[in-house]
């Protein structure tokens, strides 16, 4: 069976050993990447429901943030929600992977557009999956000191506390709450992520810039990528975080936002459209690298993966 350019090797990692190597690829990716998550959830946080203009600016451009939460939290408040994130990432992204594996097995990858696709139906899958985490390590790294509060505060303690209180006071469906704006920003994601992933690793071979099996190919093909990523990714990811952060009312309904669209529309009433793009610095340099950073790593896993199947065989 032919291959897509740029996924030659899919067919040589089993999907369950995929699922493995992509959730830890994102995991150790994660670990560089959160104290800039902290920093784009508070900017994206600042100013919410306020009348523009009005409120005070305690996060001023990613330096001048880095410097705040850093003096308000301490060095280590820049790694808030590292837990429930790394949780989140081996979740979301072991389903991802490993649906977008089978995929390509099955053959979609090499129909036209099938990358797409696949790309967006298993990203789809796991950020269904990895939702309850994500909210979870949304709402731990909004929480700061009251100098420097932007958003509502959930005084959580910890991962397991943050679940069991949301379980205890919103029920089952309160893990949930505000995958209806982690399924479409993680769609979009995936699909750009996966599908220029794969064109533009073709693209750099194709060049011959590099080595056939250097691993600059993959970093390469991980820097374009994370260009369409962060392009596609941040209006969702910014209405996303809100709709995760915002505080219940006793029935589990949000007092801000009543879903996807009605966040959308206050948003861009109240602080104008260039807030769905707030926090877009930081959002480049946390997507940028995680993206650069996963893709990478996932590729020089499987082929480890592969060497180590050949020599068994």
């Amino acid at each position: 069976m032919a291959l897509t350019p740029g996924m030659e090797s899919v067919e040589t990692v089993p999907p369950a050993v995929d699922l493995v190597l992509g959730a830890s690829a994102c995991c150790l990716a994660c670990v560089f990447t959160n104290p800039l998550e902290v920093v784009k959830t508070r900017l994206q946080l600042q100013g919410e429901l306020q009348a523009q203009g009005t409120y005070p600016r305690l996060y001023r451009g990613f330096v001048a943030s880095v410097v705040a939460v850093a003096r308000a939290d301490g060095l280590w408040g820049l790694q808030k929600g590292l837990a429930a994130g790394l949780l989140y990432q081996g979740l979301m992204n072991g389903v991802r992977f490993y649906c977008y594996s089978l995929a390509c097995q099955a053959g979609l990858a090499q129909q036209p557009g099938g990358t797409v696709v696949a790309g967006a139906v298993a990203g789809a899958l796991g950020a269904f999956v990895g939702s309850p985490a994500y909210l979870v390590k949304t709402q731990l790294q909004a929480q700061s000191v009251a100098t420097v509060v932007v958003g509502h505060q959930h005084q959580h303690q910890s991962v397991l506390g943050a679940l069991e209180t949301i379980w205890r006071q919103q029920g089952l469906m309160g893990l949930w709450r505000g995958v209806g704006g982690a399924v479409p920003r993680v769609m979009v994601g995936s699909a750009a992520q996966l599908a220029t992933f794969a064109s533009a690793k073709a693209w750099v071979q194709e060049k011959q810039w590099f080595l056939e099996d250097s691993w600059l190919v993959a970093l390469a093909g991980g820097m374009i990528s994370s260009v369409a990523v962060v392009a596609v990714m941040t209006p969702f990811d910014v209405v996303s975080t809100r709709l995760y952060n915002q505080p219940v009312d006793g029935a589990g309904r949000g007092e801000l936002y009543k879903g996807l669209a009605d966040c959308l529309v206050k948003t861009c009433r109240q602080e104008g459209p260039l807030a769905l793009y707030k926090g877009l610095g930081p959002a480049y340099l946390r997507l940028g690298p995680h993206t650069i950073l996963s893709m990478l790593f996932w590729d020089e896993l499987r082929k480890l993966a592969r060497r180590s199947q050949h020599q068994s065989t």
